[in-house]
């Protein structure tokens, strides 16, 4: 059937779902979107809404129709279709489901509506999975996954869902109770079923020139079909499922590929993403999903800047007085306009401390402060210099860093050496940050990367929570932090103690009144204590306040750190193929797709 030559009457049944009942500005923004095709619009809720959410989704639709999160959106799209009775469904020349794990319209949905009008078809979608010869699932009746059309948008013509066998299909959908049993009930078979009865369907995104490249073009080359194509929906999940998808099938580029486009080739409003992102997912993957690791020139200034700059300030504490020249060295590469803040645990060390900064006090304000010897560099900066740090919009934070409980020093001398070189090497890149912060209004916090070297490298993955994570959960439950933290994904945290941040994303941190007696005399462990809880939390109330949290580097540094990873994956490698007996570096499902 094509439906040129008149406007078709379309039903749009639209299935959400979110664990804490809010309805984020990108859902509203879709359905506007989609009214331009649809005339009538039913938004089928899975579960709870708040009020707030409730207004917002009738706002932007004809109806909304609370029901049990029960059969996930399999069973919220039959519901949808035949609320208004199967006489209620047929008076539209097209039915719509589709659901709110899509970020759009990043290109107007009238355009594809036009193109597949002139389509002589039964059914139809947005992109198609291209099969494999295999069921991950366990699910699926045939034993593998048959080419499909993806759920999550699909379109039927009128005269096919007046048939027997659609309404069959619908009438004779079995109870799903998990994910796997969505794929296997409903979106890999519907597909292949209805085309072995004769009906026809189609894609708008036809990426089948990819099918030797990838079963899941939309997953895969999102900014593709984004550009070429002009697909008028983004996946959610691209930008925060586990980073292992990617990686076994790619570099990992497509996320931070498709998101870049959307920013800077599209109307679509980057911040919908970011705030629906940033509520719901685990800092820990769209750090890596995006690839957010900021590599700032020290030698070349960046373009741009906003208007006067942001107020900044300088925080250092030193204990160590043999350090205080490497502190202050550094802290010459301040911007003029940078009010300087030092603590020292008492006179004495002030009275060692302060000429290594007297040169500069022409430059800058610097105000000395005397902090007592608790909590090391942490509670002088929460507790002594509370009252200031919310009088500035960004902060650099910086200490003494000797690693004393390794008793070779240049190790910790080492790890100093990486946080000042991507922190304030030289004034350029200070003000290259400096940009970057007036550049990306959703940038909350920027940290040196975990060390590599020496007894440092077994940090990475899970170890940067250390025995930490217990003491981390109850501090954000203080702070009454909402997004999620758990014990399998590592904190994007500045462990060195060390970081640029901007002060807002602090905000929950210091509305705690915090006192010197919360911090643990000394001698302090090397774990477990408020300090190591409050050095992962930072992250935490960054992205609360809507913020994301990235790694940086110096271009200086970063040959230095990537030549540290290379080493450090050679040996690991090793060891893998000495431990197995051959390195495999593919999921298993994978592999079976491979040597099919």
């Amino acid at each position: 059937m094509i439906l040129t030559g008149k406007k078709p009457k379309r039903y749009a049944v639209y299935v959400f779902h979110d664990e804490d009942g809010i309805v984020d500005d990108y859902v509203c923004l879709f359905l506007k979107g989609l009214r331009e095709a649809a005339e009538r619009i039913l938004v089928v809720v899975n579960g709870d809404v708040s009020a707030d959410g409730r207004a917002k989704l009738a706002a932007v639709s004809d109806e909304v129709f609370l029901r049990p999160n029960i059969g996930y959106d399999i069973t919220g799209y039959k519901e949808g279709l035949f609320h208004y009775g199967c006489e209620g469904l047929l008076s539209f020349d097209e039915a719509i489901i589709c659901n709110d794990t899509l970020y759009g319209p990043i290109h107007p949905f009238r355009e594809m509506f036009e193109t597949m009008a002139g389509r002589d078809l039964d059914f139809w979608g947005i992109s198609a999975f291209h099969g494999a010869p295999f069921d991950p699932f366990g699910t699926v009746s045939c034993g593998y996954l048959p080419e499909h059309i993806q759920s999550f948008f699909m379109v039927f013509r009128r005269e096919f869902m007046a048939t027997k066998d659609f309404l069959d299909w619908w009438d004779k959908l079995p109870p799903i109770r998990s994910y796997e049993e969505a794929i296997g009930a409903h979106e890999a078979v519907f597909t292949k079923a209805m085309s072995d009865l004769g009906y026809r369907w189609g894609v708008y995104c036809d990426a089948g020139s990819f099918a030797d490249y990838t079963l899941d073009p939309l997953r895969d080359f999102p900014a593709y079909l984004l550009d070429k194509m002009r697909c008028p929906v983004m996946k959610k999940r691209t930008f925060y499922h586990d980073y292992g998808e990617a990686f076994g099938r790619s570099g990992g580029e497509a996320a931070r590929l498709a998101f870049d486009f959307i920013k800077e080739k599209t109307d679509y409003p980057i911040d919908l993403i970011w705030g629906n992102l940033l509520r719901t997912c685990h800092m820990s993957d769209l750090k890596k999903r995006l690839m957010l690791t900021d590599i700032i020139p020290a030698g070349q200034e960046l373009p741009g800047g906003g208007e006067g700059g942001l107020k900044t300030a300088l925080v250092i504490h030193i204990y160590y007085e043999e350090l205080a020249g490497d502190c202050a060295a550094y802290a010459a590469n301040m911007p003029e306009d940078v009010d300087f803040y030092i603590t020292v645990p008492d006179e004495r060390k002030l009275e060692a401390v302060r000429p290594f900064f007297a040169s500069l006090e022409e430059k800058h304000k610097i105000v000395y402060r005397i902090s007592g010897n608790r909590g090391r560099d942490v509670a002088p900066f929460v507790v002594t210099l509370k009252d200031i740090v919310m009088k500035y919009d960004l902060i650099l934070k910086i200490h003494d860093k000797k690693v004393k409980q390794i008793p070779i020093l240049s190790i910790g001398r080492a790890w100093e050496y990486l946080c000042f070189e991507c922190l304030l090497p030289t004034e350029t890149y200070v003000r290259n940050v400096i940009r970057r912060f007036e550049a990306d209004p959703r940038l909350g916090l920027l940290t040196p990367p975990v060390p590599l070297h020496g007894p440092y490298f077994p940090t990475t993955g899970n170890g940067e929570w250390g025995e930490n994570y217990s003491a981390a959960k109850a501090l954000a439950d203080t702070l009454g932090l909402t997004v999620p933290m758990s014990p399998d994904k590592e904190p994007v945290a500045p462990l060195g103690s060390e970081f640029w941040v901007r002060t807002a994303a602090l905000r929950p941190l210091f509305a705690h009144d915090w006192q010197y007696g919360e911090f643990p005399e000394e001698p302090v462990g090397v774990d477990g204590t408020a300090m190591h809880a409050i050095e992962r939390i930072y992250p935490f109330c960054a992205q609360n306040e809507g913020y994301y949290s990235a790694f940086v580097l110096s271009d200086r540094y970063a040959a230095n750190h990537i030549d540290n990873w290379i080493y450090m994956n050679r040996g690991l490698m090793k060891a893998e193929a000495e431990r197995t007996g051959g390195y495999r570096p593919f999921p298993e499902f994978l592999s079976r797709v491979l040597n099919s």
